[in-house]
């Protein structure tokens, strides 16, 4: 039972892979600054779809679905909707009150309450399972099986993956419950004048460059090389992003490979993989590259600190990108670049959803048909997504010029579970107890720990990792294919 549990409170979103240097979901021509090229994911998932749903049509308010919805014909629609999500800094800037002054200029009989929750990922799925929490929610990490039970289903894949990228995240059976509000991709914080004072010209493409210019962040100037984030805790998942397409350039890794993998944490021994992921974190402890004290970090405090120059580099999604730049003077300092792995002489950025839009299954019909109007207003026209520094979710719109350092990388999506198996990955995760990109935090942290304090050498964490997912597969009997 306390298994199953863990399994339902896992999270698997963010996470999610964007474009880079030569990686990403599905493989792409070099990331430019339109998304005009369709996921390997929203096409992989379209392909099982068909094969599993012979016209799998959402059943919600008659035949309303979100592509036959007309926002032009909805002006006069009057409702009162309650949306919770986890942007507390959007909620306390003014920023999500002034989209929703925006969206009433044209549907101003349609009362938007909203609720920003700071711990959202476990408080979201608290609420979900008693029913409190209104008509639109951010999806927390459910079973797919159960996105029936607590969510409207949207429109087909088939569908919605026409107009709409990174749209299969949460799909079931051919059908769509949730639509992000943003996606990200995956790479790395950095301020460029503490770069260019350290005198590092190229940015790097390896594990061992970038812990090379680390010590010369560390040399050469006053700012904190790696900003580790440890004391936030949620902030330390973001290392889990760059398990897959970020470390080994194969789009069908994270949800088709990794459950079948024998010892997925072994070093591959040519500087990619999920290893040489997490070396650059221990080793950049273990040569004092990071804060004085990883206990005491700032969460909020580390957006100014990045801004001013006083730290070299973070690792975070593109969704902090704007969070940075906002926080002090000098916002043109900030950047953004691939993770610091090669593949085959090639870098790979994974682009995906971010948190996506759900609409409550329980709700009224009238609620129902304005919260779809919300997501569809907020997805088309609110452009928070662009201003967050999100990699655009409509299909052919425009990306913020940050992504501009992914030229020549190649972009791509996580293709989606094979059938049968969509819930694997989240047993694994929960038998494992390692949550790879589901907010195992605690494992990364103990990177930290370790690195800084020599306590461990890396190697033995990784076999143990290793241990930790053979036992699993033997206990679930996963079959081991890799």
């Amino acid at each position: 039972m306390k298994k199953k549990i863990l399994s339902v409170i896992l999270a698997s979103a963010m996470v999610v892979s964007l474009a880079a240097c030569g990686s990403t979901p599905e493989t792409t021509p070099a990331a430019s600054t339109d998304a005009t090229t369709e996921t390997a994911a929203d096409e992989s998932a379209t392909d099982t779809a068909a094969a599993d749903t012979e016209e799998a049509a959402p059943a919600q308010t008659g035949d309303l679905s979100y592509t036959t919805l007309n926002l032009d014909d909805y002006k006069d629609f009057s409702a009162s909707i309650k949306y919770i999500h986890h942007k507390t800094d959007r909620e306390e800037d003014g920023t999500m009150a002034a989209m929703i002054a925006e969206f009433n200029k044209e549907f101003p009989n349609i009362t938007v309450t909203t609720e920003a929750v700071t711990d959202y990922a476990e408080d979201s799925l608290l609420r979900l399972t008693t029913g409190d929490w209104g008509d639109i929610m951010h999806i927390p990490a459910v079973d797919k099986s159960d996105l029936a039970t607590y969510f409207m289903p949207l429109d087909t894949l088939d569908n919605l993956s026409q107009s709409l990228n990174f749209v299969s995240s949460w799909s079931y059976d051919g059908v769509c419950y949730g639509i992000p509000y943003m996606a990200n991709a995956q790479g790395l914080l950095y301020n460029k004048k503490v770069f260019a004072d350290a005198g590092i010209t190229t940015l790097p493409k390896t594990a061992d460059e970038f812990l090379d210019d680390l010590q010369l962040i560390k040399d050469n100037t006053d700012a904190i090389p790696l900003y580790t984030n440890y004391a936030a805790g949620w902030t330390m998942g973001a290392w889990d992003a760059y398990v897959g397409i970020v470390s080994n350039g194969d789009d069908t890794y994270m949800n088709q490979k990794l459950v079948h993998t024998a010892e997925p944490f072994a070093d591959p021994g040519d500087g990619s993989g999920a290893y040489n992921v997490y070396r650059i974190l221990y080793d950049a402890c273990a040569r004092g590259l990071i804060e004085d004290d990883y206990t005491t970090t700032d969460w909020e405090g580390c957006k100014g600190m990045l801004n001013r120059g006083e730290i070299g580099t973070m690792v975070l999604g593109s969704w902090a990108f704007a969070q940075m730049q906002e926080a002090g003077d000098t916002p043109e300092n900030v950047g953004y670049m691939p993770f610091p792995i090669t593949v085959g002489g090639v870098q790979y950025v994974a682009a995906g959803g971010d948190y996506n839009y759900g609409i409550n299954a329980n709700a009224s019909d009238e609620n129902k048909t304005a919260a779809l109007i919300f997501v569809k207003w907020m997805t088309e026209k609110s452009d928070w997504c662009y201003n967050e520094g999100g990699y655009t979710v409509v299909k052919g719109g425009k990306n913020p010029d940050m992504y501009a350092a992914f030229d020549g990388c190649t972009v791509m999506s996580d293709q989606d579970a094979l059938p049968g198996e969509a819930d694997f990955l989240n047993q694994m995760n929960a038998e494992s107890e390692l949550s790879i990109n589901a907010g195992g935090n605690d494992k990364v942290q103990k990177i930290v720990e370790a690195g800084a304090t020599g306590s461990q050498d890396f190697a033995s964490i990784m076999d143990e990792w290793n241990q930790k997912w053979a036992d699993a597969q033997e206990e679930l009997g996963i079959e081991v294919l890799y």
